[in-house]
């Protein structure tokens, strides 16, 4: 099964959360007891939001967190990137990748093209979009057809 983790999750709802109230600084405690998660949880994935870039901190009196830019410019694959890591399928999928098998293995290309298209998908996906109480309009059909590799242009 293919599965984000639950801290993935946590941020996900937490970055909502703050979407929903962008004029405001949010505490750690207010946002833990807002979303119903424990604060320690809550604080571990506010920093590392922090630390992608997805929000910032400021402190005192009128400290808290708040987005580092718009939530329609924050994507769903920047959520998830910034707590598990590169989004790929495979191995060989994303940039640095190793596998033993690659040359001998005849669907590495294209799983990159489901790696590629899943991306576009997810970087397509706002924080705006997630925060939204309305449903999302995702395409029916990905045209993964007209997804090209670097190899292709090669």
């Amino acid at each position: 099964m293919l599965k984000l983790s639950r801290m993935t999750d946590y941020a996900a709802v937490i970055l909502a959360q703050i979407a929903r109230h962008p004029e405001q600084s949010h505490a750690a405690a207010e946002l833990a007891e807002t979303v119903q998660l424990p604060h320690p949880t809550v604080s571990k994935t506010l920093k590392m939001l922090v630390k992608a870039g997805l929000l910032e901190s400021r402190r005192g009196a009128q400290g808290g967190y708040s987005l580092a830019r718009p939530a329609s410019r924050i994507t769903a694959i920047d959520i998830i990137t910034a707590i598990e890591g590169p989004v790929a399928m495979t191995e060989c999928s994303h940039v640095g990748g190793d596998c033993d098998l690659l040359a001998t293995c005849g669907v590495s290309d294209n799983w990159q093209r489901v790696s590629v298209a899943v991306r576009t998908l997810l970087d397509s996906v706002t924080l705006a979009h997630l925060a939204d109480t309305a449903p999302i309009k995702l395409p029916v059909q990905l045209p993964i057809q007209s997804v090209s590799l670097a190899a292709d242009t090669a």
